[in-house]
């Protein structure tokens, strides 16, 4: 067991987990100078927050929140599995789009996969994965068990670009599933977090042994550490929370001004409602 002064300045590098997210960086940026010759080109903000995902991955597997988390303190393997399971994936998918998407959904056996990104598969799968994972059992197995801890963080990363596909909306979802309904899907995925959440902070005693007997950094009990991560996750998810909420009550408000510019010019109110929940309400608008 290193102790905490020396864990908390180690970088670690495992070319496993690694090489995969390189060569994902290298495709996507192939498939965006293909589009750019097309004369559809990636917009530059859909850069920034692919490249800003890809660096979060980076600092939640090689930095010293790494490294702390796996050796001494769960609030450190807290904070990089939000890296891992939250951030980075919504970082991703904000960064990708239909058309970057389409060589991949060629395949029909990953067309076939598309169901996935259903909110009413996506929640549920991101839920069991977050408390299977958070079973003292499967968490410790992971930390003493490399090919387990690669698995774990592949599940979380997974499961976390499921549940903000059918936010972001990637691919078209079922049309019952509007801004308003987005809006009560991630207060529902805040709803689950903040439940573990609680749990870890008031539960009072440790869960994993694996952290009683590790060298924590500053001297904490391992029910403390416990109940900061538990803090971390409320905190971190409760900001996610307020920034995805006010871009779609922009979007919803932004959605009725133009619904209802369109019903005053007469059109068909289904094709409108239609237009509008797909985006597509410009264009309705420009049609004579």
């Amino acid at each position: 067991m290193l102790l905490a002064h020396s864990a908390s300045t180690t970088w670690s590098f495992e070319p496993l987990q690694l090489v995969p997210l390189a060569l994902g960086a290298l495709l996507y940026w192939k498939r965006a100078r293909t589009l750019g010759r097309r004369g559809t080109p990636v917009a530059e903000w859909r850069y920034f927050l692919f490249s800003l995902g890809i660096a979060l991955v980076v600092v939640a597997l090689v930095s010293p929140i790494a490294t702390l988390g796996e050796e001494e303190s769960f609030a450190f393997h807290m904070v990089q599995h939000l890296l891992l399971g939250d951030l980075a994936p919504l970082c991703i998918v904000a960064g990708l789009t239909g058309p970057m998407l389409r060589p991949i959904l060629s395949v029909r056996a990953v067309r076939a996969l598309r169901v996935l990104a259903h909110p009413l598969v996506a929640l549920p799968l991101w839920t069991v994965n977050l408390f299977v994972w958070h079973i003292p059992y499967f968490w410790e197995a992971a930390l003493r068990h490399q090919a387990v801890h690669a698995l774990e963080h592949a599940c979380f990363f997974t499961a976390g670009a499921i549940m903000w596909a059918a936010v972001v909306e990637l691919l078209p979802g079922p049309e019952w599933f509007g801004t308003g309904a987005k809006m009560g899907y991630v207060l529902a995925v805040r709803a689950v977090s903040t439940v573990l959440g609680n749990v870890l902070v008031w539960a009072g005693t440790p869960f994993y042994s694996f952290y009683e007997d590790a060298s924590r950094p500053w001297g904490l009990s391992a029910a403390a550490d416990q109940g900061i991560a538990g803090g971390v996750m409320m905190i971190e998810g409760s900001l996610v929370t307020i920034g995805a909420l006010a871009w779609l009550f922009l979007r919803l408000a932004a959605e009725g001004e133009l619904r209802q510019q369109l019903l005053e010019r007469g059109l068909d109110p289904r094709a409108v409602r239609r237009a509008v929940r797909y985006g597509r309400g410009q264009d309705l608008a420009g049609t004579p």
